[in-house]
């Protein structure tokens, strides 16, 4: 069974709250994009292990302690599922904000719920899923959403982009994001993401921000730069999505990417 786990990006995010369990608490919406893994899977009959091959974009870490391993290892805990031969073409790159390990657990997940006929609903299925990372519910549908608390509070939204164009680039730095959250600082805003992206989208730039990125630029410029370039070439909105180090710009029309940033690009397509 084949599946295309999605990219997404963050209009917005805003730190609202330091918790004491460690983590914090966010505003966000999450809007998905083409950008897309390819997952696949199928029955290994004689394994005694479950094998997991990547290729494409390199991964941190051990193919043994993959998030698409640890969502197998869940549900093998609840359910019987046989040993699998697993494949990932990674095309999303890792520690860019992006949330590709993320999708790509919750997409096994998924696939394995349909596969084995397990009969695990839309609300169980991000239950689950939140046991593996904060952003995996939003995963479960991939449909853009107002998301809050560690990001698992989901509220659907409209697809208020539909129609416009993205262009993604990343620049190949890995962000520490632990570190991001330490020297980043809760605050208060008068209005919601939903109100105000019912602005103009020419007026966003004023009023929606990441949190991350003054930090983040503070300590890696170049990445601003991406940014202002962005900006420079007709976006109308632009932002770095989570805490980096990927970031986005939205066009009204399908923009042209001057050479030199091509080494940077890693999508461009309709929303």
């Amino acid at each position: 069974m084949i599946s295309f786990p999605k990219a997404k990006v963050n209009l917005g995010l805003r730190i609202t709250r330091r918790r004491i369990d460690g983590y914090h608490d966010i505003e966000s919406i999450f809007y998905p994009v083409g950008l897309s893994d390819a997952l696949e899977f199928k029955v290994a009959p004689k394994a005694t292990a479950d094998e997991l091959t990547v290729t494409g974009l390199p991964i941190p870490g051990s193919t043994t302690d993959n998030l698409v391993t640890t969502a197998v290892k869940m549900l093998r805990k609840k359910f019987d599922i046989p040993y699998l031969k697993i494949h990932l073409h990674k095309a999303i790159p890792s520690g860019g904000g992006l949330g590709g390990g993320s999708s790509d657990a919750s997409y096994m997940l998924k696939s394995l719920n349909k596969y084995f006929k397990l009969g695990l609903n839309v609300d169980e299925l991000k239950k689950l899923s939140l046991g593996i990372g904060s952003d995996c519910p939003f995963f479960i549908e991939a449909e853009p959403a107002l998301a809050m608390k560690r990001g698992e509070l989901l509220t659907p939204m409209p697809k208020f982009l539909e129609g416009m164009y993205i262009v993604i680039l990343h620049p190949s730095i890995n962000i520490n994001t632990k570190e991001a959250y330490k020297n980043c600082f809760p605050h208060k805003q008068d209005q919601s993401l939903p109100e105000l992206v019912k602005n103009r989208p020419s007026d966003w730039k004023r009023v929606i921000f990441n949190d991350f990125e003054n930090y983040i630029f503070s300590r890696h410029p170049e990445i601003g730069e991406l940014k202002r370039y962005l900006y420079n070439s007709g976006a109308i909105f632009s932002s770095m999505t989570g805490s980096g180090s990927a970031v986005y710009g939205i066009f009204g029309h399908k923009p042209s990417i001057s050479q030199s940033i091509h080494r940077y690009l890693i999508y461009q397509g309709e929303l």
